[in-house]
């Protein structure tokens, strides 16, 4: 039930690892109108996170929520190979949890965030590996268009 999911993760996972290391730090963390591409990669790895700890039925630490602030501002100290660490990471602790996720437990109700939102850990779990897919797709995409500029 859950293996979708794991092949999604590795999919981003792997779209990050093959691009990122070539990039150059500059072209990260340029700004083209919109978000930076290593504010995508950050991102991938920090909504995995927090996504993934709502689907244990936990709430966010408080260190989560700092990164999750942290994750829009630029981080010139990291180039390809830090983010590509950064989301290897966050995917290898996402696929533990798949894998030690009890299949009698994927309906059990979940709430999310302050307003306890309803979901389930299917749900969550889920929707964090198809996230994960979108933001690994727009660090390509950013990529591309800033290389193109």
């Amino acid at each position: 039930m859950l293996q979708p999911a794991a092949h999604a993760l590795l999919m981003a996972r792997e779209d990050i690892a093959t691009l990122a290391p070539t990039v150059p730090v500059e072209v990260l963390w340029q700004q083209a109108g919109a978000a930076t591409a290593g504010f995508h990669a950050l991102h991938l790895a920090g909504a995995l996170d927090r996504l993934y700890t709502y689907a244990r039925g936990e709430m966010l630490s408080d260190a989560q929520k700092t990164a999750a602030r942290a994750e829009a501002m630029p981080h010139p100290d990291l180039d390809g190979a830090a983010l590509v660490a950064v989301v290897d990471a966050a995917v290898e602790r996402a696929l533990a949890q798949l894998r030690a996720t009890p299949a009698d437990t994927v309906f059990d109700a979940r709430k999310v965030g302050r307003a306890g939102l309803p979901s389930t850990v299917l749900g969550l779990l889920s929707h964090g590996a198809e996230h994960s897919t979108r933001h690994s797709g727009q660090f390509i995409s950013t990529v591309k268009l800033i290389g193109a500029r």
